[in-house]
């Protein structure tokens, strides 16, 4: 049976296919995120990273976070004001169709099996819908 590839594997996949060189700051990156599994403010990925990388600055940290976003390999969501980021979910496809709970608190996430829109396609007949977001935030058990 073959191993399925770890969400860092697969990120660098992405990466190497895009240009992207592999360097310890991008590797310790992925795998912090990938480690957390939990949605994650630059800033705080920027204190972890500048402990194990002294003088990797904010803005590099920032950019690979939007760029890595923008391959489909990390998401964000805007949450209380502030971007946040986490590794895409380990049970989809890089790109795949889903949508989260998202606790407010601590930023951990539970995946939604159902698609609110397959509601709102009835009601739109005639429409061509080209994208949607949905997200419910609250407190997740621990925060409570």
């Amino acid at each position: 049976m073959e191993k399925k590839p770890t969400a860092v594997e697969q990120a660098w996949t992405i990466l190497k296919a895009k240009g992207y060189k592999h360097t310890k700051k991008r590797e310790a990156l992925l795998t912090f995120l990938a480690k957390k599994n939990r949605y994650m403010p630059a800033r705080d990925v920027y204190i972890e990273m500048s402990e194990q990388f002294p003088g990797y600055s904010y803005d590099t940290i920032y950019r690979n976070l939007h760029d890595f976003s923008e391959l489909g390999i990390l998401e964000k969501t805007d949450l209380n004001g502030e971007m946040k980021f986490r590794f895409h979910c380990q049970h989809h496809g890089i790109g795949e169709h889903h949508h989260h709970f998202i606790c407010s608190v601590c930023g951990k996430t539970k995946e939604l099996n159902d698609c609110p829109m397959d509601i709102f396609e009835k009601q739109l007949q005639g429409c061509k819908i080209e994208g949607h977001r949905f997200e419910i935030y609250g407190r997740c058990e621990d925060c409570q």
